[in-house]
């Protein structure tokens, strides 16, 4: 969804800028482009070790990582139709906070020991100068691992995390108990510490992801500045983040979009092309090209509204 979008065009547009740029996200599928660096890490996860395995490749400019592990690309296989997240809609998978806990480490370890050199400006590891662009709770561990396992050690000094949310909504809460599943020291026991009014997953006390990500990050931002107003506008558009979010500040900033991919004058999937000069023209034979496909009468002159925004409960 949204989410999806910005990580597709936000790192080019860095890039372009003059940044080097990486993103790491699970290797849900077997993508057809990124190749096996070969690069094992070993992780702690729950009291064992894990090892994952990085693919990469360059496009536009950006550095795309994927973490390779089982426990992501058993779930989605290919075109199967299965779910990222859960089994079904409001439901999580049993070891989701095992899978995104490992994808938070994972996205500590990749610039340290990826020696990437598709970029003609840069090569070899990113080292430790870097800043890390957390989105959304499934990344809310970083900044506590950072901050616990890696700057004690003198790593990452001087690296920074900017947290990002895309839908406060989602927040990763579970049971308390579960806190000791994160391999993290008790002295973070209270950024994830929660309570609320609800049966699920559990009644009573609960860790909250988002809540200790908003609290151990450097800065939060969010989608525009509208969205931050909500934010803190109260317990129902801040779901209960309201509070927290009020005492670290909050930053909007409007979510770009791709003008490579949203492009009519290039769109594979218009029949008509259009730039600025002949979108009067274009504009009311797609109407009609739309009508038809969808068995609305075929009338250049009436309006046709189309809303996007997400279906969910």
């Amino acid at each position: 969804g949204g989410l999806g979008d910005v990580l597709g065009g936000l790192p080019p547009a860095m890039a372009a800028n003059g940044h080097r740029v990486m993103t790491v996200s699970p290797r849900y599928d077997q993508y057809k482009d990124a190749w096996d660096t070969c690069v094992l890490v070993e992780l702690e996860v729950n009291g064992r070790t894990e090892t994952v395995r990085f693919f990469h490749c360059h496009k536009r400019g950006v550095d795309r990582v994927f973490v390779d592990h089982p426990v992501f690309l058993e779930r989605v296989w290919g075109k199967t139709g299965s779910k990222i997240y859960g089994p079904k809609a409001g439901e999580d998978y049993k070891d989701n906070q095992l899978r995104f806990s490992l994808l938070c480490q994972a996205a500590l370890e990749a610039p340290r020991v990826l020696n990437l050199n598709s970029n003609e400006y840069f090569s070899g590891p990113y080292g430790e100068d870097v800043v890390f662009i957390a989105n959304d709770w499934h990344t809310a561990l970083l900044p506590c691992y950072l901050k616990t396992i890696y700057k004690p050690k003198g790593i990452y000094k001087s690296a920074k995390v900017a947290f990002c949310i895309h839908n406060i909504a989602y927040q990763g809460r579970f049971p308390f108990s579960d806190f000791s599943l994160l391999d993290l020291p008790d002295q973070l026991k209270g950024s994830f510490d929660f309570i609320d009014g609800y049966n699920k997953p559990v009644k009573g006390s609960k860790i909250n992801w988002m809540k200790a990500g908003i609290l151990e990050s450097d800065r939060v931002v969010t989608v525009s500045p509208y969205y931050a107003q909500e934010l803190v506008s109260g317990e129902d558009k801040g779901v209960e983040l309201d509070n927290i979010i009020r005492k670290t500040g909050i930053t909007g900033i409007v979510n770009g979009m791709d003008v490579q991919e949203w492009n009519p004058a290039t769109d594979k999937y218009l029949d008509i092309k259009y730039d600025n000069t002949t979108v009067l023209d274009a504009k009311p034979l797609l109407k009609e090209a739309l009508q038809a496909e969808v068995g609305l009468p075929v009338d250049r002159n009436i309006p046709v509204i189309g809303f996007i925004g997400r279906l969910e409960e």
